[in-house]
């Protein structure tokens, strides 16, 4: 399977430029794909693109991952509905590093088809304006640029002059990485159209050459909602931002009708173990083997094998495994949600404090008679251990890491009591 057949048959493949297929065909190309440095780290979004890239180089082609240090101070309009917040130059640096990082988990930096890194601010905070405008701005009318999606969107609504020369910025990155790099296609989410071909139109007209672009979908789910977002926000590659546990339980939550879709867009899986995991689906659609295969596929791949275990681990305890296996992090982390209720550690020592008082301090019931009743009746757990006596106390020692006690009454209702 050739690389676009490969795209085409996992649905990443929206547009491309005529005879890109030929292009291919000749031997061995060098793309680049730009990414945003609006934040110090990428989000799920953009995994589309990263792993476009990735694919690239996987069938034998150079991939350039380009960070926008210096368009990152302009700003894209693409898609935008209103003016971007404009970033110092020493945000949009942190967050290109930041980036940078991420990139390498998913590009090989070795071998014949070794990945490169370049910023565009090596070159666009240094060019001079006139020289700019005279080797840029004059293949360029303003007729052919507000023809551009991306810009005709904005004009009535309002579009500065700093974002409208977006496109000339980016078409620059393109000969730029034509002429130094040998870079030949641009890859980008389709609402990056219009800029990658005014940037194969300026080859065309300042070098002669001939350049192409090829663009993936812009990811979207059943629900209807935006791809990434969550109540909690935006789903972020950064363990710091988006936990590896909230990460993982983000993919084993997608719809029935999205999961065969992502697995095409966001693993490495071939055709057939897709397929096997959709024949699984539709014969067993309780047992969520494919979200399983995504979340740990998806996982392993931004946070590494550890951090997906520790994640399922902490899935398993949540609902009815061991909770000694996690520290006090990860049941934070786990419960994240619960109501949670601080006790002053020096009450755990000695004879400790007594369950039914800890059941009424944490919220979990309303009185101690409702505690006692609701020991006797065998509803009370103690992490995994069942409460069999009213007079039972709890120490430090009955805390995990010394610091947490999970409380637990009836299946569903949890409160972490936080030694301090």
């Amino acid at each position: 399977m050739t690389l676009l057949d490969d795209l085409r048959w996992r649905g990443v493949l929206y547009d491309h430029t005529p005879d890109l297929d030929d292009h291919l065909a000749e031997g061995s190309r060098v793309a680049y794909c730009g990414f945003d440095p609006t934040a110090d780290s990428l989000h799920v979004g953009s995994l589309v693109p990263v792993m476009g890239l990735a694919r690239w180089q996987r069938h034998g082609h150079t991939p350039i991952a380009l960070v926008g240090g210096g368009t990152g101070l302009i700003g894209d309009p693409s898609g935008k509905a209103n003016e971007r917040s404009l970033l110092t130059r020493e945000q949009v640096d942190a967050n290109a590093a930041g980036i940078r990082r991420q990139l390498e988990r998913f590009l090989d930096f070795d071998g014949p088809h070794a990945a490169r890194m370049a910023n565009n601010a090596d070159w666009l905070t240094s060019i001079p304006l006139t020289d700019f405008l005279r080797d840029v701005g004059k293949h360029f009318t303003v007729g052919y640029m507000t023809a551009k999606e991306s810009v005709r969107s904005r004009v009535e609504s309002g579009l500065s002059f700093t974002e409208f020369s977006y496109m000339l910025l980016q078409a620059y990155d393109f000969l730029r990485l034509y002429q130094t790099e040998g870079a030949t296609v641009q890859l980008g989410g389709s609402d990056q159209w219009g800029n990658i071909t005014a940037g194969t139109e300026l080859i065309r007209r300042s070098a002669g050459g001939k350049a192409h672009g090829l663009v993936m979908p812009l990811v979207t789910n059943a629900a209807g909602t935006k791809f990434g977002k969550t109540e909690a926000g935006t789903v972020w590659l950064d363990p710091e931002r988006t936990s590896p546990y909230r990460f993982y339980q983000f993919w084993l939550n997608t719809d029935d009708r999205d999961v065969v879709a992502y697995l095409k867009f966001f693993t490495w899986l071939g055709r057939d173990e897709i397929e096997a995991l959709e024949a699984a689906m539709a014969e067993r659609p309780g047992a969520r083997q494919a979200q399983r295969a995504l979340a740990r596929e998806v996982t392993t791949l931004v946070h590494g094998e550890a951090a997906t275990e520790a994640a399922e681990r902490a899935g398993r305890a949540l609902f009815g495994g061991d909770l000694s296996e996690l520290s006090s992090a990860a049941l934070a982390e786990v419960f994240e949600e619960a109501p949670s209720v601080e006790v002053p550690a020096s009450r755990f020592e000695g004879d400790g404090v007594g369950v039914v008082d800890l059941l009424v301090e944490a919220g979990l019931v309303s009185s101690r008679g409702e505690a006692k009743r609701a020991v006797t009746g065998g509803g009370v757990r103690v992490g995994d251990a069942r409460v069999q006596d009213l007079g039972q106390t709890l120490t430090r020692a009955d805390a995990v890491d010394g610091a947490v006690v999970v409380l637990r009454k009836g299946k569903k209702s949890v409160a972490l009591v936080r030694l301090v």
